[in-house]
């Protein structure tokens, strides 16, 4: 049997997250390439979590390494700008959903969080995915009408 075990995203983790997010994330964005992602771990090593499903620990083995054995079944980005506590990328393999590993991988981003000393967690999520309105709500994240997300893309 296997477990689901989650943790941080490093160098040798980032083509397979790449490759990951073609086939189960809702959306792209302007920094879905290999500099970007390279960039975000580069500047803050703990945001990308990795959910893998990994065989049953071994004697002798141990739990956490970069680059661990595993298929990658769950990314989110639990980003913190020292004020604010942005997800990004929350997305489990479709095969895998509804297994809790979206849960998982949200409260090891709330703990991340609360680590830092953020105060309240936000995520973007796509108008149209309902089922993501859904998993976030259900995760007790709301949305707030109020608010209008204005971007201007800095690169050609």
């Amino acid at each position: 049997m296997t477990e689901v075990h989650i943790r941080p995203a490093g160098p040798a983790d980032l083509d397979a997250v790449l490759a990951f997010w073609k086939t189960s994330a809702e959306g792209t964005s302007i920094s879905d390439d290999r500099a970007g992602v390279e960039r975000l771990v580069a500047r803050d090593p703990g945001a990308l979590l990795l959910a893998l499903e990994v065989p049953p620990l071994q004697p002798g083995r141990e739990r956490g390494k970069e680059g661990e054995e595993g298929e990658l079944v769950g990314t989110v980005i639990a980003g913190f700008d020292g004020w604010r506590c942005h997800l990004y990328r929350l997305a489990v393999h479709p095969d895998r959903r509804r297994r809790g590993i979206g849960s998982a991988l949200l409260a090891a981003g709330e703990e991340r969080f609360a680590e830092l000393g953020g105060r309240r967690g936000d995520a973007m999520v796509l108008v149209r995915n309902e089922r993501a309105q859904h998993a976030w709500r259900a995760a007790g994240y709301a949305p707030e009408e109020q608010w209008r997300r204005w971007v201007k893309p800095l690169t050609d």
